[in-house]
């Protein structure tokens, strides 16, 4: 938004009369009340702040921040925690906060000189005064991938460290002079060991834990043999749809987050929506 790198811009509707915050501290808690994140009149926080208020967009032409608090009376909860329970017109701005927030809390100083930072832009840079450096809100690139078989049933796992019985589809980031394709390959074969086929992307997601860029692809492999590497994954199966339905009906599956691309992809499946490749199953591998 062009505004904002306006500071005085950012100052004056932070004191609008229809002006309103949400409230966040640097650990990826938000507060909320009633089932929804509270949301304030700025009055209520006090003068505007740019180390401790960051702008988060415009609703409707009204101005909306997001408050770093300090007050453990507030009621705070993770966002990982209680995402599910925020409405999706919420999700946006909370995932926003989060990352905003987070990103503050570790960017307090310039890493080519030392000298402490400070906050311009409505919070979405910080400015080195000695180098001088600008500093943006770090975004770190991650795949994840559906992958199914010949026979259109889907690959799902579980990490150890995830709740009981949850499953999802395979993740993980991009590393040094990868690809995003070359991503999927590799994080697919070192955890369940399969050489995959048909890689398109199909949609991408902000996830601030801590500061992600999700980038959704579908594939298919020909070979549904799994190895499950037992180290970021404990446990690899393949469903029909009609034996996941049973499973999330029976309690044995718990789905990833409704406000996730991971359950936007196993939705996709459900329905048939995923892309289909006409190639035979053996066709080449996309790498670009």
């Amino acid at each position: 938004m062009v505004q904002r790198v306006d500071d005085e811009w950012v100052r004056r509707v932070w004191s609008g009369p229809h002006s309103q915050t949400f409230w966040v501290d640097g650990n990826g808690r938000v507060a909320r009340q009633d089932g929804r994140l509270r949301l304030d009149p700025t009055a209520d926080a006090g003068p505007y702040d740019p180390e401790r208020c960051y702008f988060l967009g415009l609703e409707e032409k009204n101005a909306v921040f997001a408050t770093l608090t300090q007050d453990e009376t507030m009621s705070l909860a993770s966002l990982r925690g209680v995402l599910d329970d925020i409405p999706d017109g919420e999700v946006p701005f909370a995932f926003a906060a989060v990352a905003l927030a987070g990103w503050h809390a570790g960017a307090r100083f310039c890493p080519a000189c030392g000298t402490p930072t400070q906050a311009a832009q409505g919070g979405h840079v910080r400015l080195c005064a000695k180098c001088p450096r600008e500093l943006f809100p770090r975004t770190d690139p991650a795949v994840i991938v559906a992958v199914r078989d010949a026979s259109d049933r889907l690959l799902l796992g579980r990490q150890p460290v995830w709740e009981p019985r949850r499953m999802s589809v395979f993740a993980g980031f991009v590393e040094v002079g990868e690809s995003l394709e070359q991503a999927v390959h590799r994080e697919v074969a070192e955890e369940v060991g399969l050489r995959l086929t048909d890689v398109r992307y199909v949609s991408s997601q902000p996830w601030p834990f801590p500061c992600s860029l999700m980038l959704a692809f579908s594939a298919r492999t020909a070979d549904a043999a799994v190895t499950v590497d037992h180290t970021e994954i404990e446990l690899a199966r393949w469903f029909t749809r009609e034996e996941y339905r049973v499973a999330i009906a029976a309690g044995e599956v718990t789905p990833p987050s409704s406000h996730s691309v991971a359950r936007v992809l196993i939705r996709d499946w459900l329905a048939g929506a995923l892309p289909v490749d006409t190639r035979p199953l053996g066709g080449s591998n996309i790498d670009g």
